[in-house]
């Protein structure tokens, strides 16, 4: 099985060249010499809204282009609800760049756990996964998926796929989500500092879905690096109304790494 990209035309553009070109961009403007991150929390908008934002978190594996080999994914679902965490029988997922294979290995290995199905449903329409996929594409040079789809899951439970899959220098973990929604500027930029707040101070305790649409995902991550004893450092923080949107209704992004 091949999942199908849902995405492209809507999120980024179904032309090759054109998505090329606006990642390039991307990614040029925040080129960096700064750490190569174990993980990265990044926004899933349209690239338009959201794509300089997460450049900045992606830019950032420039240096670890051959060496990262395995990537996992957990993102929020937006369309089914379900209780834990959804995998996938597809052996690739595909963009307008080409097939990117799944460690079916690795899928398998956390499908043992209860709260872990394979749920088709919950990925066909997700978009929280394949945004962050061409940006892969353009940093890493050949590198597979354990992606993940969050439905009702605690921290405890996401927290244990993490560390089942946290790996070595090989391994790069993405939790993808977005924060506050549909406010006016001024009032997200206060909401998404005070997120980004608790985000940096791993209070998961705190988080609502109000604060990060990846609340579950984030939440699981946050306790591992606070288990862990690992620090976490905002690199970007800004809303559509920074990029493409109108700033009286705005969604707030922000780029974060554990390095």
């Amino acid at each position: 099985m091949n999942r199908q990209p849902v995405v492209a035309g809507v999120f980024y553009p179904v032309n090759t060249q054109q998505l090329h070109q606006m990642l390039n961009q991307y990614l040029k403007d925040a080129e960096t010499d700064a750490k190569v991150p174990k993980a990265i929390i990044a926004p899933h908008a349209g690239y338009i809204y959201s794509g300089p934002i997460a450049a900045t978190a992606y830019a950032r594996l420039k240096q670890a282009r051959h060496l990262i080999t395995r990537v996992v994914i957990i993102g929020p679902s937006h369309r089914v609800a379900f209780k834990g965490l959804a995998v996938s029988r597809a052996a690739t997922f595909t963009t307008p760049l080409g097939k990117v294979p799944v460690d079916q290995k690795a899928v398998e290995e956390i499908a043992r756990l209860p709260f872990v199905e394979f749920l088709e449903n919950a990925h066909t329409y997700e978009h929280s996964l394949e945004v962050h996929l061409p940006f892969l594409q353009e940093t890493l040079t050949e590198f597979n998926i354990v992606p993940i789809v969050a439905g009702d899951a605690s921290p405890e439970q996401v927290a244990q796929v993490i560390d089942m899959l946290w790996g070595g220098e090989e391994t790069l973990i993405v939790i993808s989500s977005d924060l506050s929604h549909y406010h006016d500027y001024e009032t997200a930029k206060q909401l998404d500092q005070a997120t980004s707040e608790i985000i940096e101070k791993q209070q998961y305790e705190s988080l609502v879905y109000e604060s990060a649409c990846g609340k579950v995902p984030l939440s699981g991550l946050l306790k591992v690096a606070r288990e862990k004893l690992l620090s976490i450092k905002t690199i970007d923080l800004r809303n559509s109304g920074d990029t493409a949107g109108d700033k009286s209704r705005v969604v707030g992004y922000g780029a974060y790494v554990i390095e």
